[in-house]
């Protein structure tokens, strides 16, 4: 690693508002030793409350020991950028109507992976032209990477009892990068919890998915079921999705802390195609083509389509029996996927046909 051109303070200071320039709301650094964060991870993955996600096991302690991810990494630079979009329509409302379909706010626009990664390479390009080359990795939700945790050691916030980082005055509605690096920054403080005796969000679990304070099962979680789960949604749970055909914001909607959060500026986290408050009956009639169009550079195309509309099809079985509702449905009983047929047999079920 080549010596910074100036001490290692101000270098820091200097990190943070360069990120602040280019587009993030703050930034921190962090001491990498996440012992008892590990500890919690293994605890969790021993219980099983990961589910599917075998992406979890399957790096080891890659997530929790920066070192083995990218060796020599003494100090990770830990960004946040504010999502939630301005223009949206409001979430509250969309819930209320079961004839719409609720998608999570972060996915309305579009997909944030490369946006704060090319963001997070341009400061990375910043502080090498500083100081010179050095060895560093960026990542935003790219890798086997402990987030939450290294965004509290690095001062972005504290993890909230829905297991979500929260902020004092930007609340919850964020996404967050890093960069591994082996420049021997000065270490931010942690910041302390203040979630106190509030459990807001724990009582609005539509799943009862936080089991606990600070402890989530994903396999209760409708994020986890409409998005990780690559089968059949458990039918005990299906009445509990709703409309939510695309992850699930209840526990921040809830969250006092939230309402200090600001919309975000950036015009790429606006909703496309409408699908803020789009119409379930509408967004099932979609053809393959059209869902590939309308969800490219978009968080959605991850899932595919033919778990596009399991979810619908499920958010459909617990909308009003409207016509437009079920004929919907109908036009899609004998659907070439076995997924697809159960899900919307199940649906017609529930209206009775």
């Amino acid at each position: 690693m080549a010596a910074p051109a100036e001490d290692t303070e101000a270098l820091a200071r200097h990190i943070k508002a360069w990120a602040r320039e280019l587009g993030f709301q703050a930034a921190g650094i962090a001491d990498p030793d996440l012992g008892a964060d590990e500890a919690r991870l293994l605890a969790w993955l021993d219980a099983g409350r990961h589910g599917e996600m075998h992406y979890m096991q399957r790096h080891g302690l890659k997530r929790s020991r920066a070192g083995l991810l990218h060796p020599g990494t003494v100090r990770v630079i830990s960004v946040r950028m504010d999502y939630l979009p301005r223009d949206a329509a409001p979430a509250e409302a969309v819930l209320a109507d079961p004839c719409l379909a609720y998608v999570s706010r972060y996915a309305l626009g579009r997909d944030y992976h490369k946006l704060v990664r090319r963001r997070l390479q341009k400061l990375a390009d910043r502080i090498e032209k500083a100081v010179g080359p050095f060895s560093y990795r960026v990542f935003t939700d790219s890798a086997p990477v402990l987030e939450k945790p290294l965004a509290r050691a690095a001062g972005l916030g504290w993890i909230g009892k829905h297991t979500n980082l929260l902020h004092r005055d930007a609340g919850s509605w964020f996404f967050l990068g890093e960069i591994y690096t082996d420049l021997p920054l000065p270490a931010d403080e942690p910041v302390s919890d203040h979630c106190g005796t509030c459990r807001a969000c724990m009582d609005a679990c539509p799943t009862g998915a936080i089991v606990a304070p600070y402890e989530l099962d994903a396999r209760l979680c409708i994020s986890y079921l409409t998005i990780e789960l690559r089968g059949s949604i458990p039918e005990p749970l299906r009445p509990l999705v709703g409309n939510r055909i695309f992850g699930c914001d209840d526990c921040q909607l809830v969250c006092p802390w939230n309402r200090y959060a600001d919309r975000s500026g950036e015009a790429d986290f606006s909703p496309r195609h409408g699908l803020d408050a789009s119409s379930l009956a509408a967004l099932f009639r979609w053809s393959e083509d059209e869902f590939l169009r309308c969800t490219q550079g978009s968080a959605i195309r991850r899932i595919g389509y033919e778990r596009w509309l399991r979810n619908i099809a499920v958010a459909l079985g617990n909308a009003p029996g409207e016509p437009a509702v079920l004929e919907a449905l109908e036009a899609r009983r004998a659907h070439s996927s076995p997924l697809v047929r159960e899900h919307v047999g199940w649906a017609l079920a529930r209206h009775g046909v």
